[in-house]
Order: C-alpha cells, then structure tokens, then sequence
C-alpha cells in the first residue's frame, strides 16, 4: 500500500482576522527523529531556526509533546529537564531555550504555536509558568489526542485565520491546565493504569489482551477494567479502539493509502470494519472526511 507521509510542519499568517477572537494558531508540527539524526531536520523560518548551541527566543507560545523517545530540555527558569516519552514542555514569549533528542533514542514531537491576548492572559494568571514548563504522565488528560485533532485540522486550513483550529487550540490548553492540576499518581492502581496507557498508546494497532494487559501491570483484571474507566473515560477496549481511529484519522488526510491498507495497518479486520467504527465515532464516513479535510 502507498506510504503515508506523517511528519510535517506548517505556518500560518492569522492577521486581522484573528482579533477579535483572541487566540490564533501560528504553526504546528509533526516529526519523528529517527536515533542519530540531524536535528532539527529540515529548516523552518529564519526567525524559528535554531541549534543547540545557540538556542532560541520566540515571540510566541508552543506546546510541545514528546509522544516517543526521550531527551532534553532547557530553559533559564527551568534549567535543563530530561523529557521522556509521555512529557510535555512549554516554550513561552521571550523565554530563551534549548531542546534536542537523545542521539541513542530520538523522539517524537508534536507540537502547535499559539499567540494572542488569551495567551498574556493565562500567563498572567499563572496557567503557564517559565518555571513549570515541564510536565509528565500526559497521557491521563488527552494532550495527544487534541494535538492529533489540531493536526488534521492544520494540513487542510487555509494560510489564512482558521476559528476553528484555534478553538482546537484551546483544548491544548486546556489539557496542559489539566495536567497541572491533576495529582500524582500514588496509588498502585493507577500506576498501573498510567503504565497501560503508555503501553497501549505503543501498541493499540497489534491485538490487545485486556486479562493480559491487567496482570501485566500487577492489578487484577475486574478491579483495573473500572478504574480504567473512571480514569479515562472509556473501557479499555474502547480505548484502544479510539487510539486506531485517531490515528486512522490522521492516515486519512496524510495521503491517498486504500481503505482497506488503513484498516489491516491499524488492526481492523476489515475495512467495512473501520469504516463502521469510523462513522459512529466521528459522524462521518472516512472517505467523505478525507475528502472533506482535503486541502483546498
């Protein structure tokens, strides 16, 4: 089947237009760092270049996750951070800094770039802070998944002021405030659910054994199947089945791959399969989303 170009990165001119709402995506990305790689990859603007040895300072905020991988982050407030799969960082207005993968690992990042008053605003009031640009264990509040969602939005928008990819931005937002706010995982059971969060966001395209998966993470099976539940907000199956459709999404709009090499590459034992779960989730056919998110 073709193969699906995943990592790319756009930048937007929002203008006028984007005033009155307060927010506006400026750009966004997505890349994987294969280990040893240059980094970064390809060149971005002349005032978005930057290297290691040198750093950066922007004029805007990016939230970056790092989904895979590990490596470092830098910054006067924070110093240097070791990042891991599953950690996110902040790069704020005027803030200098420094990120790299480990050369041994690589990583990759997913990240947007917001500015506006609503940005000076949270700042302000202390919703994103220099000295806490790190944060861990994300998967328990989504950032992935609403960074998934500003993706798809991203490749198909205009140049141009997009609401709703702002609106889509928001919810990073959102998901970084939860991630300040969420507490620590203390007891085993969620330990153990955080554990099969990051095993699932690794796997959910292989067959999935939820018995298994339980005793894998040393809880028993009914005990795990509700906490999991409470915790994110689906089953665990239901869960997987929302990381392939999320992921399905992206494929949709990344390239012209046949329904049925989607399907097969996700885990689905057949396109109608896909296309079925797709519709019910997302309120749409996949062919009529990846005509619809097809750029303009």
């Amino acid at each position: 089947m073709p193969k699906t170009e995943k990592n790319y990165f756009r930048y937007f001119s929002p203008g006028p237009a984007a005033a009155p709402w307060g927010l506006a995506v400026t750009a966004a990305g997505y890349t994987e760092i294969a280990p040893g790689a240059a980094y970064p990859p390809t060149r971005h603007p002349a005032d978005h270049e930057f290297d290691w040895s040198r750093g950066r300072t922007l004029a805007a905020l990016q939230v970056v996750l790092i989904s895979a991988g590990a490596g470092w982050f830098e910054s006067r407030p924070t110093g240097r951070k070791r990042v891991t799969a599953g950690s996110a960082f902040l790069v704020l207005p005027g803030v200098w800094h420094r990120y790299q993968p480990d050369g041994r690992t690589g990583w990759t990042e997913s990240w947007v770039e917001l500015r506006g008053p609503v940005v000076d605003r949270l700042r302000r009031a202390g919703v994103v802070q220099a000295a806490a640009a790190v944060r861990r264990q994300t998967e328990a509040v989504g950032l992935n998944e609403v960074l998934e969602a500003v993706h798809a939005r991203a490749r198909a928008a205009g140049r141009g002021f997009d609401p709703e990819l702002a609106a889509l931005a928001m919810g990073v937002l959102a998901a970084w405030w939860r991630v300040g706010e969420a507490r620590p995982a203390q007891s085993r059971t969620l330990r153990a659910i955080v554990e099969a969060e990051r095993y699932l966001a690794a796997h959910h395209t292989e067959p999935v054994n939820v018995q298994a998966l339980a005793a894998r993470c040393g809880v028993a099976y009914s005990h795990f199947r509700r906490q999991f539940r409470e915790h994110t907000g689906y089953a665990p199956w239901q869960y997987v089945l929302r990381l392939r459709l999320v992921r399905a999404r992206r494929l949709l709009v990344a390239g012209d791959a046949p329904l049925d090499g989607i399907a097969a590459e996700l885990g689905f034992s057949s396109a109608f399969h896909l296309s079925s779960a797709f519709k019910q989730a997302f309120g749409r056919a996949p062919d009529h989303w990846r005509r619809e998110m097809a750029p303009r």
